[in-house]
């Protein structure tokens, strides 16, 4: 007699919920819409630091620091709200690449948030100024713009897409 296998059932197949019910496209399109204008402020921050306006800087600077937070409040309250109503990154392929695809760009929006914090204090310093700070704030405004643009291929994907 064939002696049978016995395999433990690792994962259970679940069902996630219903997309189009548990996204809510008005807070996210809110949020895309903060982080689209924190580029826009974060090209100003640039363009104001090639012409040494220092103030205009800061202040510019400062508006992307605080859409960049408001960005991951956003995604923080998505995430626990989700969570709640059982998408989770165990239950489905979606709910894997949903927070390991929007959860690596929250981190990243997250490291643009602390580098822009650390730029806009050593602004107080008199060591940020003439070409180099201009260079140094020009490669922080570059990788805004990559974080910015890869939220532009997320957004659809995952919010539009589905519905």
């Amino acid at each position: 007699m064939p002696q049978q296998l016995l395999v433990p059932c690792r994962a259970k197949i679940l069902t996630p919920p219903n997309v189009q019910k548990l996204f809510n496209i008005e807070l996210t399109s809110f949020s895309t819409f903060i982080l689209l204008m924190s580029s826009f402020l974060m090209a100003l921050a640039v363009s104001a630091m090639h012409k040494g306006q220092l103030k205009s800087f800061r202040r510019n600077v400062l508006g992307v620091i605080i859409f960049g937070l408001i960005f991951l409040g956003c995604q923080v309250f998505e995430f626990t709200h989700f969570y709640h109503k059982g998408l989770t990154i165990q239950n489905s392929v979606l709910g894997s690449t949903f927070y390991v695809l929007t959860g690596t760009h929250g981190t990243h929006v997250a490291i643009g948030v602390l580098w822009l914090i650390l730029l806009y204090f050593y602004s107080f310093t008199g060591k940020l100024g003439g070409h180099m700070g201009a260079l140094d704030v020009e490669v922080a405004g570059l990788y805004w713009h990559f974080v910015d643009i890869v939220w532009i291929f997320l957004f659809p994907l995952y919010y539009l897409l589905p519905q």
